[in-house]
């Protein structure tokens, strides 16, 4: 391939999502479910987003052979046990259905309004929600308008949905109906659901069920996976899958509960006596970071205590004692 940021040719290997179906269609051939993981570095083109790396390094699960919902709620609560364990707090959960988007776009280039050739570009709209963009690749239609409103259904209730789309092709309503049951699978006690009939995943080849986990403070998804039966076929054994991944890069900038930052002062005095200090406040530290607290070490006798930390180390009675902030 050519790198479209230097020019120069790469090789690179193929994305993971792949080398999973490969491995079930030839390296692991079995006829029942099958479970696989994966973790490792990804080469995008350019970056997913602005600022980023495009070399983002992802860990994902996959299931293979199993078509019901249960395997896509499997996935998405193993989705949220990652974010449990990298200490995300307060995850928003989003649903979507492929199968929304699918019956509408069937429905129009079967009445003529899309062009066929236009639907790579119309998905592109659809996922940047650019209404009037949309309505220039369509006719003038209540199919049509159906899909210009789509982007808009965006933390809605599935109820409205079906008001708004009611009358499109029954593939929408039988996806908007999955979707429920999908929701009612999941047990989510304390996290935020929401929906979004027109969550497109970025990877285009889902075609059922998709959901994503995103964080208040981070304007991008930590998670995302969906379903997408068949896609093994172009190695020769179309198979139900459903899987998820995460970038692991990302993870620790959203982790929204953080260990507590001590600052440890600097002792600079040859005396003896600070010489024992200084000795006793450095097992201290190490006694500190070895049961997993945060410290950092002043570099020199001024330096002022950062911001971000929320405790320090002092001297009482002879012993170094960690002490909380009063203000900061």
């Amino acid at each position: 391939m050519v790198d479209q940021s230097s020019g120069r040719q790469l090789g690179v290997r193929a994305d993971m999502t792949s080398q999973a179906v490969r491995i079930d269609a030839h390296s692991r051939l079995i006829e029942g479910v099958q479970r696989l993981c994966y973790a490792g570095p990804v080469v995008f083109a350019n970056p997913q987003i602005a600022q980023t790396s495009r070399v983002p390094l992802k860990a994902g699960a996959e299931i293979f052979g199993a078509s019901g919902l249960n395997a896509d709620s499997e996935v998405v609560h193993l989705m949220l046990e990652v974010m449990h364990v990298a200490g995300v707090d307060s995850p928003i959960l989003l649903l979507g259905h492929m199968g929304i988007y699918h019956g509408l776009v069937d429905g129009l280039l079967a009445t003529g309004e899309l062009d066929a050739q236009n639907e790579p570009g119309l998905f592109k709209c659809v996922q940047r929600k650019s209404q009037s963009d949309i309505r220039e690749l369509l006719g003038q239609s209540r199919l049509s308008e159906m899909m210009v409103t789509l982007p808009m259904l965006m933390g809605v209730s599935l109820h409205e949905a079906n008001d708004t789309l009611e009358g499109a092709p029954v593939q929408v309503s039988d996806a908007l109906n999955e979707l429920q049951t999908f929701a009612d699978l999941l047990d989510v006690d304390g996290i935020e659901v929401r929906f979004d009939v027109a969550e497109l995943s970025g990877y285009g080849y889902h075609n059922g069920p998709v959901f994503a986990v995103y964080h208040p403070q981070h304007g991008s998804a930590l998670a995302q996976g969906g379903r997408y039966d068949g896609v093994g076929e172009v190695f020769g054994r179309a198979r139900a899958a459903t899987g998820f991944d995460v970038n692991l890069k990302q993870l620790p900038s959203a982790t929204g509960s953080i260990e507590p930052l001590v600052f440890a002062p600097l002792l600079g005095s040859q005396m003896s006596e600070e010489i024992d200090q200084r000795q006793a406040l450095q097992e201290v530290v190490r006694d500190l970071r070895s049961k997993g607290r945060r410290v950092r070490s002043a570099l020199t006798e001024d330096e002022p205590v950062p911001d971000e930390c929320t405790a320090l180390l002092v001297r009482e009675n002879g012993n170094w004692q960690v002490v909380e902030r009063q203000s900061h």
